[in-house]
């Protein structure tokens, strides 16, 4: 057996793969960084490493490879079954189910809380409750606290959430946060303590565990010695990508597993971490090497396979002004193309008749809609654009707005095998029984109080002769016969999804008349996701870990043709490329933020997000300038007319990285004027008197 299957790595790739496996079971090789450019094929690399660990001897199912999505995951897996199988021959070759733990840090979380439920105090039929779920329990508590009656304005559920959540993954105490984060908080900071504690205690009374419980009982459980031996004993090796997007709470976890960092590689990109608002720190990646002694050793990527050289040239020039981060500087063997274009309109409603211009030019010239898309630092850029893309009748598809599990009819199916799984959850029970005309939220706190009993099959029993409102009993009937078949388990996963389904679509009916039809096509790909899981719970924890970020991810974008653009967010867009990019809105403001301008740390996440709009772009990159804004309702002056200046992540000096045009509507384009406007005043003098 030879080398072979890495020959097609570039240099700097095979040194990662490489580093410290020579006898990888023995003797695991000491901690490596890898830092991977944009386009540098930081997977292909990773799961290269993975195979190549398998090919020298080590067990797969001793292997935890730690992504943060699931489908990112499974396909690792399958790159490295396909890589093992040229090296060892497809009859010998590892199979994916052997990778026993690859996933997600919370779904990997979610499985050993489970195994060791027992061991740290929680019951192993816990439910494990989304953002929104979260929210709904947290405003429960709140109102029983008293805290939605006072006189002054209370912070609202998805605030106090937000603040809890912040507060936990960034371990920091809570007086930090709210004077970081959320100063218009700060005077309730007693009450916010308060309101947390009772939030924690309702949790464990119900038997649910959010978000964030995940990664907290993970990393409780390593510090305690016996079982942090149990856990990084299962493993020899710990790989993770996308390490710029862990919190303070996932690189503890990883230095628990393997605090000397023999047998663990993490691969990232400090120049992609975006993601502060969900407590992640580019502190993780940047202080890496010096946690170990000797340091970690680091490999950079800088080898791009995706975009042209004039677009890294740009994208290296605006990264080069950053105060912090790994040196890099990308390079592609593409020189061909031109620079990127800088392109100044003169509002919004320029911006996207632009846009549409440039994406249908593209089109005629053979570049698919699909492989063109729009990108915005915040999800209501886009409104403008919108509107006219529908005016010219041209297909989108818009990531970043609302998620596919926060629809509600999607939520209603959820929350009744949710209450089915988990009797004692207490925000699944009220959307249920509320879907019940006559039944309001007294009555189901009334139902809700006498089903007590740990016990799902015994909970549920005497709910058929429960007192409703004579108008509500039928319906009741119904639900109550429902939950005693599903709890029962007189049906299997997934003909009880079925069964839920089935009863739900009345309600779906008469609640959602208007658009009825569409939903329930909404309900059947979530029955057909829901086929390919062994079982409820598992369809529970992992679709609402690893939730699907719109409609189109199920089921292909509804009722368009077969092509379509896309529309996103730029933290949505980060991991995808197109063959041409259009960037709105690219002025003070908005790229930065002025939401986010507040700290060093945060103008300088503000440049990485341009940076990673940028490096999306495989052969065309616009960034679009307008130069007035309409603002509407305005303090004082109500609604005007705002002047924008370019961001200030392209100053003067960096211009020459790219062509500057200035669009004119129906005049088309034209060279950028050097200082204002040219106004042909000769030539109106000479045709006056023609």
């Amino acid at each position: 057996m030879t080398g072979s299957y890495l020959d097609k790595l570039n240099p700097d790739q095979r040194r990662a793969v490489e580093h410290g496996i020579t006898d990888p079971v023995r003797s695991p090789g000491g901690p490596l960084l890898v830092i991977a450019g944009a386009g540098s094929g930081k997977t292909n690399t990773l799961a290269h490493r993975v195979a190549h660990l398998v090919v020298k001897g080590t067990d797969p199912g001793r292997i935890l490879l730690l992504t943060f999505t699931r489908r990112a995951a499974a396909e690792m897996i399958r790159r490295v079954d396909r890589i093992v199988a040229t090296a060892v021959g497809a009859r010998t070759g590892a199979k994916a189910a052997a990778f026993a733990w690859a996933g997600t840090f919370h779904g990997i979380g979610a499985r050993l809380l489970r195994e060791y439920a027992e061991m740290i105090g929680l019951e192993p039929r816990f439910t494990i409750h989304d953002r929104e779920d979260s929210a709904d329990l947290m405003n429960l508590v709140r109102h029983e606290l008293g805290f939605s009656q006072l006189e002054r304005r209370f912070p609202a559920k998805a605030t106090c959430l937000a603040i809890y959540s912040r507060t936990v993954n960034a371990e920091m105490p809570l007086a930090a946060v709210l004077a970081k984060a959320f100063p218009w908080c700060s005077e309730w900071e007693n009450e916010l303590r308060r309101l947390f504690d009772a939030y924690v205690q309702a949790k464990h009374t119900q038997n649910v565990l959010d978000y964030d419980d995940l990664l907290l009982f993970w990393v409780e459980m390593l510090g305690e010695p016996q079982l942090a031996a149990d856990l990084g004993g299962r493993f020899d090796h710990v790989l993770v990508d996308e390490y710029q997007d862990t919190n303070p709470i996932q690189a503890k976890i990883l230095l628990a597993l393997k605090p000397d960092g023999r047998g663990l590689s993490v691969v990232g990109d400090d120049a992609q971490s975006i993601y502060s608002f969900r407590a992640a720190t580019v502190r993780n990646i940047l202080d890496f090497p010096s946690l170990f002694s000797p340091p970690a050793h680091t490999v950079t990527l800088a080898q791009n396979y995706r975009s042209t050289q004039p677009i890294l040239a740009a994208s290296n020039a605006v990264l080069a002004l950053a105060t912090e981060g790994f040196a890099k500087n990308l390079w592609s063997e593409r020189k061909e193309g031109g620079r990127p274009l800088l392109a100044s309109v003169e509002d919004e409603g320029a911006q996207a008749r632009y846009v549409v211009e440039r994406v249908l030019r593209n089109r005629e010239a053979g570049i698919a809609l699909k492989a063109q898309a729009v990108l915005f630092r915040a999800s209501h850029h886009s409104a403008v654009l919108e509107l006219e893309l529908t005016r010219r009748k041209i297909p989108f598809v818009k990531f970043g707005g609302l998620k596919f599990l926060e629809a509600a009819h999607v939520k209603d199916v959820l929350a009744c095998l949710r209450f089915i799984e988990n009797p004692r959850d207490r925000v699944a029970g009220f959307r249920v029984i509320n879907l019940i005309p006559g039944l309001g939220p007294s009555t189901a706190g009334r139902i809700l109080d006498g089903m007590s009993c740990a016990v799902p099959g015994a909970a549920v029993a005497g709910l058929a002769d429960v007192a409703v409102p004579a108008r509500a009993a039928p319906e009741w009937r119904g639900l109550a016969a429902l939950l005693q078949a599903l709890c029962a388990a007189e049906v299997e996963w997934p003909l009880d999804f079925e069964r839920v389904r089935m009863w739900y679509e009345p309600h779906l009916r008469r609640i959602h008349e208007d658009d009825a039809d569409v939903r329930a096509g909404d309900l059947a790909q979530l029955a057909a996701i829901a086929a390919g899981y062994p079982s409820r719970e598992r369809f529970l924890t992992e679709l609402t870990l690893d939730p699907p970020d719109a409609t189109s991810d199920l089921a292909g974008p509804p009722h368009l043709d077969e092509d379509y653009l896309i529309l996103s967010t730029i933290h949505s867009a980060k991991g995808q490329e197109w063959k041409a990019v259009f960037l709105l809105n690219s002025v003070d403001g908005c790229i930065p933020s002025d939401l986010a301008a507040g700290s060093t740390e945060e103008i300088e996440e503000e440049r990485r997000l341009l940076y990673v709009a940028m490096t999306r772009a495989k052969d065309q990159l616009d960034i679009i300038v307008p130069h007035r804004f309409y603002a509407h309702h305005q303090p004082g002056t109500g609604d005007r007319h705002m002047y924008a200046t370019r961001s200030r992540f392209i100053p003067d000096a960096l211009l020459s990285f790219f062509e500057r045009r200035w669009w004119g509507g129906d005049r088309g384009m034209a060279a950028q004027p050097r200082s204002g406007a040219r106004h042909d005043i000769a030539g109106r003098l000479r045709a006056r008197w023609r």
